[in-house]
């Protein structure tokens, strides 16, 4: 993927010196918060209390505004900057690593592709914004782990990832490649769409009548619409001529190792197919295939085909 050079999003919080926690293992790519791929962290307890309550007369006495730090929102050791729509961290801007100025690209390029179609159809098209993490982070849909891997969040509409799940992706399961990489950033940012075009609220209010079997099947059609409209950008992409030989297929390879099925065959050596909420292997490569060959929103109708 011809990346280099591009555009680079602002629309990026990065967290990453506010974050931690160990990571853990792949839960599933492409979670909506609260649901399959999103899992909340509980902790603290009676031992949290202490450990606050003795930080708040430290930092008093050191003549800090306790207040401030202690109960921030989750913003401690930040400052917020309403110009560019990131959030800073004190010493500096958002990291300038090569992994980082490529999602950055990424998010750029979903940008210039969803804005266009968007305005094709008459409507205007808010990015989502892009928060960077180590371990774990606050999101208004809760507290997540990197052992959720990346997940957007509907609350309040942004895409979080843990950037070390890239390596992840290549090491554990086989998926190497930057476009394997931009696929999966493409993938959340179609669940963005999937929010703006009101799928996403629609199923969150009809999983609360369903039961577990019913709402994993209908999440396993929202997933593969976003793996379709993730191949729809992948389209557009190509058509700019930034994609190189191979590229499509690093991104359909990734597809495949991160089915249902696959995953529970390398975890726990069988499948339970009730349990599914991304759908297989197989269907997640064809969905995706499909955005990519058509370019075309209406291909992606996952409620309305034979799944």
């Amino acid at each position: 993927m011809r990346w280099q050079g591009r555009r680079q999003s602002d629309n990026v919080e990065d967290r990453r010196t506010q974050s931690g926690g160990s990571r853990g293992g792949f839960r599933g790519m492409g979670g909506i918060g609260g649901g399959p791929g999103f899992r909340l962290i509980r902790g603290g307890g009676f031992s949290g209390i202490i450990i606050l309550v003795v930080m708040f007369f430290v930092l008093k006495a050191v003549g800090v505004d306790p207040w401030q730090v202690l109960f921030s929102d989750g913003n401690m050791g930040q400052l917020q900057t309403q110009s560019s729509g990131r959030t800073v961290a004190q010493g500096g801007g958002v990291q300038s690593d090569e992994s980082t100025q490529f999602a950055r690209t990424v998010l750029a390029e979903t940008e210039d592709v969803w804005s266009g179609i968007f305005q094709s159809n008459g409507a205007n098209y808010p990015s989502p914004t892009m928060v960077l993490f180590t371990g774990q982070v606050q999101s208004a849909c809760g507290f997540a782990s990197s052992a959720s891997g990346p997940f957007y969040c509907p609350g309040d509409r942004k895409v979080y990832i843990d950037l070390a799940f890239f390596n992840e992706l290549s090491s554990k399961f086989g998926a190497s490649g930057d476009f394997a990489q931009a696929y999966v950033i493409a993938h959340e940012v179609g669940h963005h769409v999937q929010n703006l075009l009101g799928v996403l609220p629609k199923f969150n209010q009809a999983r609360q009548t369903m039961s577990a079997a019913d709402a994993n099947r209908m999440s396993v059609r929202v997933e593969l619409q976003a793996d379709c409209y993730a191949g729809v950008w992948g389209y557009y992409t190509d058509q700019k001529g930034i994609l190189e030989a191979g590229d499509f297929e690093e991104a359909l390879n990734a597809a495949h190792q991160i089915g249902d099925d696959t995953l529970q065959r390398r975890s726990q050596g069988y499948v339970v197919p009730e349990s599914f909420n991304h759908g297989t292997s197989a269907q997640r490569a064809e969905w995706f295939k499909r955005g990519f060959d058509s370019g075309r929103l209406e291909m992606c109708d996952t409620f309305s085909a034979n799944i």
